[in-house]
């Protein structure tokens, strides 16, 4: 059985054998997210999860580059300028869609296959089984554009061993599959080869979802973060930014070197993202998206996130103007109305 079912052009939805699939299909945009994509998703998992011949459900990405490199933030740049709340729309059911996957009663696996970034990381991380791949590459780069680690990231990174959800968060380190692996970040390490045929697998065969991934699931080698895992929890264990910058500055090459790439980020989502990993590491995955949805919402008032998008993506002169342009300018003051409930409400996660 091949039953083909063409939500919008940009996401597609099919039953293969036993298998619901989801591909994002925007390769040239490396497949990242709309807010149309998000809410045909969050729609066609409930309807899966309601029809008996599914049995679960796999998510991938079109092309071979990338599974998902994050949300349309030129898009959401445009809405928040323009004071469209399209921009609080595109994160409420982008949520939604993240939240869905982590309570979804069937087995979900995400294939991982390629760069893994933003919100591809939110319709990854809170399923059950993430596969990942030599070609894996996975980020959560949003303090040099102004945000926070979003969907659900202040969840996983704050539910990290040690300090590594924080050094993360601040620094938007880019990973390649052993330290996902490490970082628990991914469940299992498949040979981009051998994507095909475990694909055909999952859906062919009488067999459990933990089986079938066990037979196909090989050694991605060493963990590069394994080798700075001392220093990482040694110097991010500061209760504030300015002391994890002092800590790094008394550091080695490598500490001090960290210590620079940190300095040039956003001082204020440096400052927002450290409050919302700690106090991620003590709420579950609904408090967090709650949490972030209450920050990104405040961030459309604000400055860097416009600044950063510009930098990064539009004019891609890589130079950010930061206001507040250091981390002593930015207040308690400035920080707390990003916790609280913002003025069209919390985001509904049903």
């Amino acid at each position: 059985m091949n039953d083909a079912v063409l939500a919008n052009e940009d996401v597609l939805f099919e039953i293969q054998g036993r298998a619901g699939i989801i591909t994002l299909n925007r390769p040239k945009a490396l497949n990242a997210l709309t807010r149309a994509m998000c809410v045909a998703i969050h729609d066609q998992l409930k309807a899966w999860e309601a029809d008996p011949t599914v049995k679960l459900v796999i998510i991938r990405g079109a092309g071979d580059r990338a599974f998902c490199a994050g949300g349309d933030v030129v898009s959401m740049h445009r809405a928040g300028r323009a004071g469209s709340d399209e921009y609080e729309g595109f994160f409420f059911d982008e949520y939604r869609a993240d939240y869905l996957t982590s309570t979804f009663s069937k087995p979900y696996v995400a294939l991982v296959d390629g760069i893994v970034m933003g919100g591809g990381v939110g319709l990854s991380v809170h399923g059950p089984y993430r596969v990942a791949t030599e070609k894996t590459l996975f980020a959560m780069p949003e303090t040099g554009i102004g945000l926070i680690p979003d969907v659900g990231g202040t969840y996983l990174l704050g539910h990290m061993p040690g300090q590594l959800g924080v050094y993360l968060g601040l620094l938007g380190e880019r990973l390649k599959a052993a330290d996902c692996l490490y970082a628990g970040i991914v469940t299992h390490y498949v040979p981009s080869e051998q994507i095909e045929a475990l694909t055909r697998a999952l859906v062919e065969e009488d067999a459990a979802v933990e089986d079938v991934l066990a037979r196909f699931h090989t050694d991605p080698g060493a963990a590069p973060l394994a080798s700075v895992r001392a220093q990482i929890d040694r110097h991010f264990a500061g209760d504030t930014v300015e002391e994890i910058v002092e800590s790094l500055g008394s550091g080695d090459d490598w500490a001090v070197g960290v210590k620079d790439r940190l300095l040039a980020l956003s001082p204020t989502s440096l400052k927002l993202t450290l409050r919302a990993v700690r106090a991620g590491a003590s709420l579950d995955l609904a408090g967090c998206l709650r949490q972030e949805y209450r920050i990104v919402c405040q961030i459309k008032q604000g400055h860097d996130f416009y600044e950063g998008v510009r930098a990064q993506l539009i004019d891609k002169d890589r130079n950010p103007k930061w206001n507040p342009a250091t981390l002593a300018e930015v207040t308690p003051a400035m920080l707390d109305p990003h916790f609280e409930e913002p003025k069209g409400g919390d985001v509904r996660l049903d």
